[in-house]
């Protein structure tokens, strides 16, 4: 449950607010530099259009970080590992209908890797050893999750995640899920471009503000304005 409401006229109580810098610490300061993916896909010689499905706490965060990496076309917040019936906002933060706040990526597979885009999730996007949580958020729907649209994407993800096991990048084991797309059910509107729309938002100058400019600090080569 996130502990700041997503109505721009909610009231903030300090009490909240201090609990929230404090539950957030780590998350906000999460970003950590991991090596480039071993296994990956070329580049392609000519432009395209391709998608991934992330997931990793709270998607306003998430859809904010890539709407800052070059060769993204879009970013849509959403739900996927459910059904269509329970993809809606109150029934999915119940935590019981498999569904993970997730965002779908939309890029130029001439101007970005799928292993690119992953490699900016485990780095800057989200924290890959925290389980059914992030940060503040708890529950399943906040897990962490690359849901795989093809048998390539699901080669690189696995080839990375042990990758960066074996080199015990972090002091935790990753429990980063990979799972096949089935579907994802764009959210409803007011989601789509929070982090955007509301920077002044506490929630998200606390846990999504810093990831972007992890973003620009870590990759200068991928970050767009």
């Amino acid at each position: 449950m996130k502990l700041w409401s997503y109505r721009a006229d909610a009231l903030v109580p300090c009490i909240m607010l201090l609990l929230g810098v404090l539950m957030s610490f780590n998350s906000a300061s999460a970003a950590v530099a991991i090596p480039n993916p071993t296994v990956d896909a070329p580049l392609s010689k000519a432009q395209g259009e391709q998608t991934a499905v992330l997931s990793g706490g709270c998607f306003w965060g998430i859809q904010a970080v890539f709407q800052h990496v070059k060769g993204v076309t879009n970013a849509t917040s959403g739900y996927s590992g459910g059904s269509a019936n329970t993809a809606e906002y109150e029934t999915v933060s119940t935590g019981s209908t498999g569904h993970a706040e997730s965002v779908k990526i939309t890029y130029d597979p001439s101007l970005v890797s799928y292993g690119q885009i992953l490699h900016v999730f485990f780095s800057v996007a989200h924290d890959p050893t925290e389980l059914n949580r992030q940060g503040p958020d708890t529950g399943s729907q906040y897990r962490s999750v690359i849901f795989f649209a093809s048998e390539e994407q699901r080669k690189i993800a696995q080839a990375y995640i042990s990758q960066l096991e074996k080199a015990k990048v972090f002091a935790r084991p990753i429990v980063t899920q990979v799972a096949p797309l089935k579907a994802f059910y764009a959210a409803e509107g007011y989601h789509q471009n929070y982090a955007t729309l509301h920077p002044d938002n506490p929630y998200i100058a606390i846990n999504d503000a810093p990831k972007v400019d992890h973003l620009r600090q870590q990759f200068p080569d991928l970050y767009k304005k």
